[in-house]
């Protein structure tokens, strides 16, 4: 008696178990892309600079929500005279997180203001960039 309800039980839960299994969600792996392939999906428009305060708007171009949205903030010093720069270089890079999801097609405006002024030099100028430093993409699953 007790063998039979034994494998009545084993069975019952390798049932279970196996059905169980069928029902898991299905998570992708991490993919990196070059930045032709992220330019197709996600992107950086209307950027201007004002007293080192850096706006615009990121545009999702993908049929996907995105979130996570990580920009590289950078502002790059050029010397007026590259060939003998002077000791100290005040460049600086930042990094800011979008703090909302931006829908299919959407658009998601931004501002970011270092914490810190940057530092204060003479003998040049700061070129400023916003990139897209990484992203996540949301996919539904298909029905």
């Amino acid at each position: 008696m007790k063998t039979a309800s034994a494998r009545k039980m084993v069975c019952f839960f390798a049932i279970a178990y196996l059905s169980l299994g069928a029902f898991r969600l299905t998570a992708w792996a991490q993919t990196i892309r070059d930045r032709e392939a992220t330019a197709r999906i996600v992107s950086v428009e209307k950027v201007s600079v004002t007293d080192g305060s850096v706006s615009g708007e990121v545009l999702n171009q993908s049929k996907n929500t995105l979130r996570d949205v990580q920009l590289l903030i950078r502002y790059i010093w050029l010397w007026d005279n590259e060939t003998k720069p002077g000791k100290d270089d005040p460049s600086a890079s930042f990094y800011y997180n979008l703090p909302a999801e931006i829908p299919p097609g959407g658009r998601a405006s931004f501002t970011f203001k270092p914490s810190q002024p940057l530092a204060k030099a003479s003998g040049g100028h700061f070129e400023t960039s916003a990139s897209i430093a990484g992203f996540s993409e949301v996919f539904l699953p298909s029905r």
